[in-house]
């Protein structure tokens, strides 16, 4: 069966080659792994972790592929860069529409990570996985004056009208602009993650909250607990689920003796 794991190295024969995904049995393997970015290559040639270019090119790719007829995308991401997530996203909403896409959780799906598996058709968690994370968050700082912790003053400029560029968090101004841009990017996210889960945002929000409160989400789950908040369809091994998805889509055996069906990228056995 196809196995992209989480550790594996990308299987390549130099800096050039790179294998985003697998063909066994009419069923397509697509490993989404790692910090996911917009476009690194070099992330993904020399780590093995998914680009949002990268598989909205793969998308492409799988639905005019005849030798397709369903996807897998098996997670093990914490997430990643907003920017570009929304893009892969309908990449994978879209490709959803011509053939089945599965979701396979091992062991992680997180933050833009449940963002992209909620796309598919159906979601299943791994035992021992989680899933969740369902928002926005930003890294940032203020430097701070001279002998007030790291002694170190910087100042800086921006253009007249572009004071919200690097806003300045130890301001009410700052961490107001700060607030703003998260809350447009988790709007952003609760849309297409309602979208692609068949519901509304307001009741995926409840759905993620660990209170009755909406605004305590954010949280992850293991697989239980997703299928019990309709954040995932089930908890089932990942040799149980390739089984049942090879079975679900693998042609017909070819009548001509000596021919076997079409096959490409690595064929391991599951774990």
């Amino acid at each position: 069966m196809p196995q992209p794991m989480a550790g594996d190295p990308v299987q390549m024969a130099g800096p050039q080659a790179l294998e985003r995904f697998t063909i066994e049995r009419g069923v397509a393997v697509v490993p989404v792994r790692g910090v996911l970015t917009a476009n690194s290559m070099t992330l993904e040639r020399w780590m093995g972790w998914a680009t949002y270019q990268g598989l909205t090119e793969t998308c492409a790719e799988l639905a005019s592929d005849e030798a397709v007829a369903a996807i897998v995308l098996e997670f093990d991401t914490p997430g990643g860069m907003v920017l570009g997530c929304a893009g892969a996203a309908a990449a994978i909403a879209e490709l959803g529409q011509i053939k089945p896409v599965h979701a396979l959780v091992h062991p992680l799906a997180a933050s833009a990570g449940y963002w992209l598996a909620s796309q598919a058709r159906e979601i299943t968690v791994a035992p021992g996985a989680s899933l969740g994370s369902i928002g926005a968050g930003v890294m940032t700082g203020a430097y701070v004056q001279p002998g007030q912790g790291s002694g170190l003053q910087l100042f800086e400029f921006t253009s007249p009208h572009a004071r919200a560029k690097w806003p300045d968090p130890s301001t009410e101004e700052g961490r107001t602009e700060i607030l703003r841009s998260l809350g447009e990017a988790e709007a952003r996210f609760h849309v297409a993650a309602a979208a692609g889960r068949g519901t509304t945002p307001e009741d995926l929000r409840s759905r993620a909250s660990v209170t009755e409160d909406v605004r305590d989400g954010g949280a992850l789950f293991d697989g239980a607990e997703a299928v019990k908040r309709a954040l995932a369809d089930r908890e089932e091994s990942r040799m149980a689920f390739y089984t049942r998805i090879l079975g679900a889509y693998t042609p017909a055996p070819l009548k001509t003796a000596g021919r076997r069906p079409r096959s490409r990228g690595r064929t391991i056995n599951p774990s």
